[in-house]
């Protein structure tokens, strides 16, 4: 189990990948992507309802640290198609739990399209997420107030979330 520091949070607030503020051009981009990882509710409603499903889905049914109340995005989740899986993680860790769901989720990459449904916080989710993901998976998530990051499985970005983790 990994445990955010607070001495950490300033480094995760640093981009990994490219930000992307504009929806038209965030599906263009995707649209072109083999497999996509989307992390958040907000980032993935955006995907499904425009025709994008992701291969995984981490969702927490909530925004900004509160419970939304659109039935429209939170309809459109629970509808994903694929299978769902529910595991919990608090806020500012990453449980074992959350590491073994992202991990089994990629080793069915190509036979099943999952949706893992966090109860607690998905926020950390995107490091384990890039530092698991095959090299041909493109992750998304949000950067509150600013846009959506799109994060290439490569080495680099591995080396610069292992270097957070290392930290946890």
């Amino acid at each position: 189990m990994h445990k955010l520091p607070s001495q950490i949070r300033r480094k995760l607030r640093e981009p990994i990948g490219k930000l992307i503020t504009d929806e038209k051009k965030l599906i263009k981009l995707l649209k072109k992507e083999k497999h996509v990882v989307s992390i958040g509710d907000l980032v993935t409603y955006t995907l499904l309802k425009n025709n994008i499903n992701p291969v995984i889905c981490i969702v927490d049914y909530i925004i900004k640290r509160k419970k939304y109340s659109s039935t429209n995005m939170k309809e459109a989740i629970q509808q994903f198609k694929g299978k769902h899986i529910k595991i919990r993680n608090p806020p500012g860790f990453i449980t074992d739990e959350l590491w073994k769901a992202i991990e089994s989720a990629y080793k069915e990459l190509d036979k099943n399209h999952i949706c893992i449904e966090v109860e607690g916080e998905e926020d950390l989710a995107a490091l384990p997420a890039i530092l698991l993901a095959p090299k041909d998976v493109t992750i998304i998530y949000g950067l509150p107030n600013k846009g959506v990051l799109v994060v290439k499985a490569t080495s680099e970005h591995k080396k610069k979330v292992k270097e957070v983790l290392d930290k946890m």
